[in-house]
């Protein structure tokens, strides 16, 4: 009887430690052809293409894939352009991108469900996990020649890095100004590489480099989720693929996202172009009507001489995964991630992280250090003294990648809005990302 009992106490305990839920209300896939006349006016959603067919055709675009989304179901979800301009390949919705800083969401997301787990608390200091942190530096001063930077002195910082301060961008590490030209002094990877390194080397190399603020101090966009996931790592003694691979992509049933994409599908990854822009622009004269109007500037779209950048997504080693800004995958992949946030944390009837737990996410961490927007852990947070900026609702969250990919999360309208293009840098002067917004809210009955 007491046997029969325990085995039955320890099914149930089994069986709610799963994270499968089948019973939920919110969508739990992507649903393709289903009506959306009671949230669109469909005679103003074809504007969507006409704008982005535009772009493609004045080349100051290389390629788009829009996809817009309303409560699961998929509104909008097209190509235009060029997969390889000079080979005449079109793009295809289903075509692979570098989506750089978007990785950082998924890594955060995932990195989150270890807190969930009690594994690691936010407020704790990083050196906790990763001596290397134990004496952080902050420059005070140093001697410019020609670029070349000598005599640092730095002082001791004031405080301990956090976790907390990590996941907010306000731990002091930086990689803007002087930064920029340290990293390489450092033998930091710039995003990512090709050379046969680790993310456990790399996060060494990130904690010799001096902080440029104390800790908790300023927000500075920078390297720190990679440390996360080095965390993450040395917690789970796993790679940090796996970790988002078990915890986020497979449970979202993200089967075309990868830190290196495989043989088989390299054919899909969009080749990486630039708009390099003229000091000078043309004659609005001389240019065609459309374009006069629109005030097209001189320039040419060429592919992309950076073979880091080019090439990373099928000719780095596999050794070194970037946490921060290394992934590659297709747009409706992300919008499967997207929708798992909005639906609270499930998809795929599974709960990927707590509802709770978003709602922490979503909030202001970094009070007024970032100006007119906020951060949370992951993402924008409109402050709704500013909010009168954009036309995306207050309560939303929003990221990109420097490739130029972007996402919406609107939770008041239920809405995904997400573009992908690879165009680094783009000089044209057209903000694709704002007028993909513009574009579909304008549509909203």
């Amino acid at each position: 009887m007491k046997r029969s009992l325990c085995i039955a106490v320890l099914t149930c305990v089994l069986f709610a430690s799963c994270s499968v839920e089948s019973d939920t209300s919110a969508p739990q896939h992507l649903i393709y052809g289903a009506d959306v006349s009671d949230a669109f006016y469909l005679d103003r959603l074809p504007l969507i293409d006409s704008a982005f067919q535009r772009y493609v055709d004045m080349e100051v675009l290389p390629q788009a894939v829009t996809m817009v989304v309303h409560k699961g179901r998929v509104v909008h979800c097209k190509a235009f352009g060029w997969r390889d301009r000079e080979n005449n390949i079109p793009c295809r919705t289903d075509d692979i991108f570098r989506i750089a800083s978007q990785t950082k969401a998924i890594s955060v997301v995932a990195f989150m469900t270890l807190v969930e787990e009690g594994l690691i608390q936010l407020d704790e200091p990083v050196k906790k996990y990763l001596p290397e942190f134990a004496s952080p530096q902050v420059l005070v001063s140093y001697r410019d020649a020609n670029g070349q930077y000598t005599d640092i002195v730095t002082r001791p910082a004031k405080r301990d890095i956090t976790i907390r301060h990590l996941i907010t961008h306000t731990s002091g590490i930086c990689y803007d100004g002087i930064f920029d030209r340290l990293q390489y002094d450092y033998e930091i990877a710039p995003h990512n590489t090709l050379d046969s390194l680790t993310l456990a080397e790399n996060v060494r190399h990130i904690a010799q480099m001096p902080l440029r603020c104390d800790p908790g101090e300023e927000f500075n966009y920078c390297y720190n989720i990679d440390i996360l996931g080095r965390i993450a790592e040395v917690v789970t003694a796993q790679d940090f693929y796996t970790i988002i691979k078990e915890r986020v992509l497979d449970p979202c049933d993200m089967r075309d996202t990868y830190f290196l994409v495989p043989p088989e599908k390299t054919d899909r990854v969009v080749k990486l172009y630039s708009y390099l822009r003229d000091m000078t622009d043309t004659d609005a004269s001389a240019l065609p009507h459309s374009d006069a109007r629109l005030g097209r500037p001189q320039g040419q779209l060429v592919l992309s001489d950076n073979q880091l950048y080019q090439t990373f997504p099928y000719a780095a080693t596999g050794t070194y995964c970037s946490p921060s800004s290394g992934l590659c995958g297709t747009i409706e992949d992300y919008a499967k991630f997207c929708q798992m946030i909005l639906n609270g944390g499930t998809f795929n009837n599974r709960r990927i992280i707590g509802r709770k737990t978003l709602e922490m996410m979503q909030k202001n961490g970094v009070g007024n250090m970032r100006g007119e927007l906020g951060f949370g852990m992951a993402w924008d947070v409109f402050r709704p003294e500013n909010a009168h900026n954009t036309v995306i609702s207050e309560g939303s969250m929003r990221w990109g990648g420097m490739f130029g990919t972007d996402y919406v999360i609107d939770p008041q309208e239920e809405l995904l809005i997400l573009l992908y293009t690879n165009c680094l840098p783009n000089l044209s002067g057209y903000n694709a990302k704002t007028m993909m917004h513009n574009v579909t809210y304008q549509a909203l009955k």
